[in-house]
């Protein structure tokens, strides 16, 4: 009887921990979107989690906008490239951090609670240059 009850808590137990872990998630997607975290690259859906260290890629024609736990809003474009590399949001202990790299394509970025509280703990790296946060919104575009 315990080994059935521990077999049947097992899918419960590792997705609650996917979730917790999870950073935000993909609210619009339209074409051909992907997002790969530790090497297993998904299909994007409405839903689909978003971690720290993870690529988020558009096609052609494509475009995705994803929502993270601090209600940061970023829309990518088409043929996009851009990675979480840290995301730390814990206000009560003042741990907050948003660094990303957009490689190519194009971003629209809202602000979040992160920027509204420690707007210097939020930057955007691209191949020329780092973008710190000081507004609510900025759009970008890397070009190839």
């Amino acid at each position: 009887m315990r080994r059935v009850l521990l077999v049947a808590m097992l899918p419960w137990m590792s997705g609650a921990y996917a979730d917790e872990s999870a950073i935000g998630s993909v609210k619009t997607v339209v074409g051909e979107a992907s997002v790969t975290t530790t090497g297993v690259k998904v299909k994007a859906a409405v839903g689909t989690p978003i971690y720290q260290g993870s690529q988020l890629q558009t096609g052609h024609q494509s475009t995705m906008g994803v929502i993270f736990k601090d209600e940061t809003v970023m829309s990518f474009g088409a043929d996009t490239s851009f990675s979480v590399d840290e995301y730390l949001y814990a206000p009560a202990q003042g741990k907050l951090k948003l660094t990303s790299k957009l490689t190519k394509g194009s971003l629209n970025y809202i602000s979040g609670v992160i920027a509204k509280l420690k707007p210097e703990a939020v930057i955007v790296n691209t191949p020329s240059g780092a973008i710190g946060v000081r507004g609510t919104q900025f759009l970008v575009r890397v070009e190839e």
